[in-house]
């Protein structure tokens, strides 16, 4: 990823301490990267479902403030094993990220006993915070000894517990992050919450209905792709989107009996899709199957990887 060039402000009208920083959050699947950058934004960017490895794209997110701006970078969670070429396109999204950042927010888990040194590895030499997630389900006393483990591993320039969930020293966090940035004048409009177009969230917004209402590979095994997007000043906004599946069974099971599990998913996604754009959407939904296409260099490369 290339930066955007700083705006052209005149310095003047900036605060003298006004710091600007891209801000990678990192962790293993699951760790709560996603809730952490929706509460912090306060507002819902990056799909969050309870199943491991949601997110697929480095999603960014605008946050600004008088003094500061911070560009979160949300990335997919780290992988140990790699099953597919897609799992390969998503750790390299991990290690760009984290090149391009200014600084890290690597986020663990309080509940686990044992560090996460494997996707501690892929902070290199990066300055970074350690968030520890998830302070909500144990008592301090007990993620002392696992804060002390990390400490000893990586030089953190500070280490916050927090709950992501409930957001529990989020400002607390905000402010070590903004701390840790460095002098600048901000590098998108200040009102401005993410360089995505819309139609890639209305896409990730299909996806995550996808994570909630099937289970086991169905949600893994399938790609959305808009192919169509109508913006209608008068009328609902029309939406063409499809999903792209592995096998002929999946299909099926997608559509459901008479069209009905289709249906209900579509249902779902409108209803999610007016209220991220604020406005009525005609939402249409079509599944197409291609075989293989998480290991098809071709096909990743079509649908963005």
């Amino acid at each position: 990823m290339t930066s955007p060039s700083p705006l052209l402000i005149d310095p003047s009208q900036l605060p003298p301490e006004h710091r600007s920083g891209y801000v990678a959050i990192v962790g293993k699947p699951n760790v709560g990267k996603s809730t952490l950058m929706n509460a912090l934004l306060g507002h819902k960017l990056s799909i969050v479902t309870p199943k491991p490895q949601t997110t697929r794209h480095r999603v960014l997110g605008i946050l600004s403030g008088d003094t500061y701006q911070i560009v979160f970078l949300d990335t997919p969670g780290v992988l140990k094993k790699t099953r597919y070429k897609l799992h390969e396109h998503m750790m390299r999204t991990v290690s760009q990220a984290i090149a391009d950042a200014d600084l890290v927010v690597f986020m663990a888990d309080a509940t686990q006993e044992a560090p996460d040194t494997f996707s501690l590895g892929y902070l290199g030499e990066r300055p970074a915070i350690l968030a520890l997630n998830k302070m909500d389900l144990v008592r301090t006393e007990q993620a002392l000894p696992l804060v002390q483990t990390y400490t000893q591993l990586h030089p953190f320039a500070a280490v916050v517990p927090i709950s992501a969930l409930t957001g529990y020293n989020l400002d607390v966090l905000l402010q070590e992050i903004i701390q840790h940035l460095p002098a600048g004048p901000p590098f998108y409009p200040k009102d401005q919450l993410s360089e995505h177009p819309e139609r890639f969230f209305v896409a990730e917004i299909i996806r995550e209905k996808i994570f909630e209402q099937f289970r086991e590979e169905i949600p893994y095994a399938t790609q959305v792709n808009i192919v169509d997007y109508k913006e209608r000043p008068e009328g609902k906004d029309f939406i063409d989107a499809e999903i792209i599946v592995e096998r002929p069974t999946q299909k099926a099971i997608l559509i459901g009996k008479g069209g009905q599990a289709l249906k209900r998913l579509g249902m779902a996604a409108r209803q999610d899709i007016e209220a991220f754009l604020g406005r009525p959407v005609y939402l249409q939904l079509h599944v197409k199957v291609r075989e293989d296409w998480r290991n098809r260099d071709a096909l990743l490369r079509a649908y963005g990887y």
